[in-house]
């Protein structure tokens, strides 16, 4: 991957986190736009980039969260399916 590569996936992250699209989708088009091949440098820069936007809105939204356990409570019965359908999909795709 090269400089102009990493730029481009960077703006890409940047412009489509905050948008009601998926961030990850793009990201996985631009590559394949840009002919990035799938290595695990790729890979593992591209949860780097998206680890950059979640540690953003933990340090927005941290302390907000420690000082109020109701939002807590609230955030986490959000969360709570998409993390039991992630791990159902999981063990599904494994056993695929």
């Amino acid at each position: 991957m090269s400089y102009l590569q990493a730029l481009i996936l960077s703006v890409v992250e940047r412009i489509t986190e905050f948008l009601p699209v998926s961030s990850t989708g793009h990201l996985i088009l631009a590559s394949k736009i840009l002919a990035i091949p799938q290595t695990e440098f790729t890979k593992t820069f591209e949860i780097s980039i998206q680890s950059g936007a979640i540690f953003a809105v933990v340090v927005l939204y941290g302390k907000r969260l420690l000082v109020n356990k109701q939002l807590l409570v609230k955030v986490f019965f959000a969360f709570l399916p998409t993390a039991v359908l992630g791990l159902v999909f999981i063990k599904l795709s494994k056993i695929i």
